[in-house]
């Protein structure tokens, strides 16, 4: 059994903390492990009605690049995930949608975060736009479904909540 003997909040940031547990394993030996606290997040797979998915290109410090993603974003205190879905792809997308389905849950990184990821997918997508986020510079780009699923083996889409939702969005049982 792991036991969590202390609980030590490191950081306080405005999208994560950070604290240091230290935990004894069930062979007796006691660590130190860095955990990284996220109040959760939702991905949403927008579809138009020509069969063309809605991505945001924009560019990810921690990379030093522009990644081609599928419109995501952080759950606001309180707010239930089909919401957020809901706030994020008017403010991303600039688009709402008649049918908002969630197709999975997974965590996103659970070796050292506890963020919990919700995906959604979008159709009946109609114009209505959100102001977005001061820090966002995005483009939208569609592409057509078969291509996107092409560009997730090619290597081309390398964000993991992308390829996750993806997956859980478009595999039939």
């Amino acid at each position: 059994m792991f036991e969590t003997l202390q609980s030590i909040e490191q950081y306080q940031g405005r999208a994560f903390s950070v604290r240091q547990d230290q935990v004894r394993m069930p062979n007796g030996r006691i660590t130190q492990l860095d955990i990284v606290e996220h109040c959760g997040a939702v991905t949403i797979l927008p579809l138009d009605e020509n069969g063309n998915v809605c991505f945001v290109r924009q560019y990810r410090h921690a990379t030093g690049e522009e990644l081609l993603e599928l419109p995501a974003g952080t759950l606001e205190d309180g707010e239930p995930p089909i919401e957020c879905a809901r706030r994020e792809i008017q403010e991303e997308i600039g688009m709402a949608a008649a049918d908002m389905q969630k197709v999975g849950e997974f965590f996103l990184a659970p070796g050292y975060s506890t963020e919990y990821m919700y995906v959604y997918r979008a159709t009946g997508l109609t114009p209505s736009v959100l102001p977005g986020d001061d820090d966002e510079f995005i483009s939208v780009e569609r592409i057509p479904l078969p291509d996107v699923l092409k560009m997730a083996r090619n290597g081309q889409l390398r964000d993991a909540k992308t390829l996750a939702a993806l997956m859980l969005a478009t595999v039939k049982d």
